[in-house]
């Protein structure tokens, strides 16, 4: 069955979308607790529950979301107008986070609290239709995996201007100013988000078109717990999102304490690695055209897990370039599996509709993105945990007791969640073969088709 192809430009503008996703999701996986701790003051064991609860509320706002997209559409389509909608209060609510008004402690407590839950629920407003795209975009599985591979390369190009000019920018204030620094720069990235998802909505069209379908809730999550392939995906995403904000989040205590770095050494080896993610995302749209994507997303999986543990094990603070190289590795390896997870997302669905007969697409891709923030959640919560623990202080002299607890969190506790993601990943089989097989079968039911073209009908 022949599908249409995507052009460059709308690929660019798919990445562009995500790159404005990764304005948050950076800022949240490597800069959010250091700035709360370092710049903002505010106590380490508030930080779990802070991390924590607003994260588990917006959980379950996914959920909602992917209800409503599925069951609601426009003429614009069902996931774009959202891009358009909640841009400008995406930006805002971002910034805001990085406010720091001048308030008691209980007050500044109750003001992060509140940004917090705002910002996660204004990016639940947006994520949700956002990673749902790549379904109604093309039903080519070559194809979403090069879109994927577009936008988790502009993803990372996103998160390393984040994680480089923000920490680097604010430093330049002065320590006195450090706060002011971190609300205009982060008010720099969330202005560009809100122009790249306006962007997105431009220049992205949604082909494949499936019937708005209201099902009650028990039955679309009884439907997804009967549709083994995408639980396997859910758990996948939690695990393997417990392992990437506990190893990003302790990127800059390790390199400002562990390794002694001043703030361009922190920004330089937050920046290694995260130039480590942007060429795995190239990497892995030229290996997954010869290799099979699934045994990559294993493998690339169990090679952090040891790559970890050679880091733990080897290097001392005084082994800078050892640290530098390791960590470098570390996240060239490990994101080999993103263009192949984010694009397989739609194919477990497409499974779960031929074994089933009924189609539960947004509720899958919420409930993914709420697996992605339980795992948020629950790494917040024990990255403060576990500071709490190693007994670390901000801007202290710290005992060799809380340095191996931060070198710790940056390798061998992280790469235990991707040891299990690799795992884990034996259990799923959707090979290209095998969902080529699935589209045919949709195919022939009449609930597969393309808006536009000749053969056009709906599922």
């Amino acid at each position: 069955m022949k599908t249409p192809r995507l052009t460059v430009l709308e690929k660019i503008g798919f990445g562009g979308g995500d790159a404005a996703v990764n304005v948050v999701w950076s800022a949240l996986a490597i800069i959010i607790t250091f700035f709360y701790t370092d710049v903002y003051r505010l106590n380490v064991a508030h930080i779990a529950m802070l991390g924590l609860i607003p994260r588990l509320i917006d959980a379950f706002a996914d959920v909602g979301m992917g209800m409503y997209t599925d069951s609601h559409t426009t003429r614009w389509g069902r996931y774009r107008p959202y891009f358009l909608i909640f841009a400008v209060p995406f930006g805002i609510a971002v910034m805001l986070v990085f406010t720091t008004p001048n308030l008691s402690y209980n007050g500044k407590l109750l003001w992060a609290y509140t940004t917090y839950i705002l910002m996660m629920l204004v990016f639940t407003a947006i994520v949700i239709p956002y990673i749902s795209l790549p379904g109604v975009l093309t039903a080519d599985p070559q194809e979403r995996l090069s879109a994927n591979g577009y936008r988790l390369f502009f993803a990372k190009g996103a998160s390393l201007l984040v994680n480089t000019f923000v920490p680097i920018f604010a430093a330049r204030w002065g320590q006195e100013h450090l706060a002011k620094g971190y609300q205009i720069s982060m008010a720099v990235m969330a202005g560009m988000a809100t122009l790249l998802f306006i962007f997105c909505f431009f220049t992205t069209t949604e082909r494949v078109v499936h019937k708005s379908d209201r099902k009650p809730l028990g039955q679309q999550l009884g439907l997804l717990w009967k549709n083994d392939q995408w639980m396997v995906l859910f758990w996948v995403c939690l695990i393997g999102t417990i392992g990437y904000v506990i190893r990003g989040s302790a990127a800059l205590y390790y390199a400002k304490y562990f390794l002694g770095g001043d703030a361009k050494m922190q920004a330089a080896f937050v920046t290694t690695g995260i130039i480590g993610n942007i060429l795995s995302m190239v990497a892995s749209t030229w290996i997954t055209k010869k290799f099979c994507k699934i045994q990559l997303f294993r493998w690339s999986q169990l090679i952090t897990f040891v790559l970890s543990v050679i880091m733990f094990l080897a290097v001392a603070p005084s082994s800078i370039v050892a640290a530098f190289v390791l960590y470098f590795l570390i996240n060239f390896i490990v994101d080999l599996q993103g263009p192949v997870f984010w694009s397989i997302i739609s194919e477990a669905v497409d499974y779960g509709e031929v074994a089933s007969g009924k189609r539960v697409a947004g509720m899958a891709f919420g409930g993914v993105s709420f697996a992605q923030k339980m795992g948020m959640s629950l790494a917040a919560g024990m990255v403060g945990w576990l500071l709490t623990y190693f007994q670390y202080e901000a801007d202290k002299v710290q005992s060799a007791f809380t340095l191996r607890g931060i070198a710790l969190l940056l390798t061998i506790i992280p790469s235990v969640f991707h040891l299990g993601m690799g795992l884990l990943m034996y259990k799923y089989r959707i090979t290209d073969k095998y969902y080529c097989e699935i589209k045919e079968k949709l195919a022939a039911q009449g609930k597969l088709v393309f808006a536009g073209s000749s053969d056009t009908t709906t599922s």
